[in-house]
């Protein structure tokens, strides 16, 4: 039996300081779950790229907006359409009449945090282009590899309500995504705060405060390869991937790609909550924003109104939670 400490080390309280800063930071702007927060920040210590699936209006890109600031990095956007091209991501040449050569102009994608806004809208073709970039912080162009900033995270959003002029992100996009969740809607009182806010037409988000610098946040991310994962949780997890890749309901199960994001996130989420181990309820609150875009129901499943939602739901409960007195 591993005895649980019972106090986190300055290291991991310096980790939860600049977690509990940022959440005040950026709920100066942004009022939405302290889950939601989490969650976002914890794709920034594993280097993870998170996909929004909401309706206009709840405040994505001023959750990204709000990000770069907090982290002191550059942030840019592009609103995908059908006829976007991967140059218009990535950057092109255009001819200079002066010097009869031609000159590069850098893409939005190089910024430190980059917002896809509406993904599902761009071309298969342009999607593509986003695939090296998540998946290896670089990007080859003109036959040239250059780096990715660094830190850099990749926000899409999904509107999860029209698909008329979209196309399906391919399951080797999705998994590329570490995290996949919604904001959801407000819930009255912060409706009324938000109201408050438009109206007196302050730039909050030009007031927030830099909580951390790349030093600090590459040791914050060193720091979560130390956190503790239990073998009794370690067991655990490997039995829900097999369970999913078993269900009936399912025609694709996690892959392991998904089985190494539940077990990093899990060790960053414990980290910012103040624990240098890992708790079941860490991975209760990852198992689905870690998967859902990763597993494909069989066409059986959705037509008897099944979510991957429900699916994964319905594993993690089948599979018995290891006691915290035996970890």
């Amino acid at each position: 039996m591993v005895r649980i400490p019972q106090s986190p080390g300055e290291q991991m309280s310096n980790l939860t300081q600049w977690r509990d800063i940022t959440h005040k930071e950026i709920s100066k702007v942004y009022l939405g779950t302290s889950l939601s927060l989490d969650l976002l920040l914890t794709a920034v210590l594993c280097g993870g790229h998170v996909l929004l699936e909401d309706v206009p209006g709840v405040g994505k890109t001023l959750l990204a907006k709000a990000l770069a600031k907090t982290l002191g990095g550059t942030f840019n956007r592009i609103q995908c359409t059908p006829d976007l091209m991967p140059s218009d991501i990535l950057g092109y040449s255009v001819y200079n009449p002066v010097t009869g050569g031609f000159d590069f102009r850098e893409g939005p994608i190089m910024a430190h945090v980059f917002l896809a806004d509406e993904i599902n809208r761009a071309s298969p073709r342009t999607q593509s282009g986003l695939l090296q970039a998540m998946a290896e912080g670089e990007v080859t162009r003109e036959g040239h590899t250059d780096a990715l900033p660094d830190p850099f995270i990749v926000l899409a959003t999904e509107n999860p309500v029209e698909f008329e002029g979209t196309f399906p992100l391919p399951e080797a996009q999705k998994d590329r995504f570490l995290l996949s969740f919604s904001l959801g809607m407000p819930t009255r009182e912060q409706e009324s705060l938000i109201m408050d806010y438009w109206e007196s037409q302050k730039d909050a988000l030009s007031e927030l405060k830099q909580t951390t610098d790349f030093k600090d946040l590459s040791n914050f991310k060193s720091q979560i390869r130390k956190v503790h994962l239990d073998p009794k949780i370690r067991e655990w997890i490997l039995d829900l991937v097999r369970l999913s890749r078993e269900d009936s309901s399912l025609s694709l199960g996690i892959s392991p790609r998904g089985t190494q994001a539940l077990t990093r996130s899990s060790r960053a989420l414990a980290a910012l909550r103040g624990r240098d181990f890992v708790i079941p309820e860490d991975v209760k609150d990852l198992f689905i924003p870690v998967n859902q875009k990763r597993i494909i129901l069989h066409n059986t499943a959705s037509l008897r109104g099944q979510s991957p939602k429900t699916v994964l739901g319905r594993i993690i409960m089948s599979v018995p939670t290891p006691a915290l007195r035996d970890i």
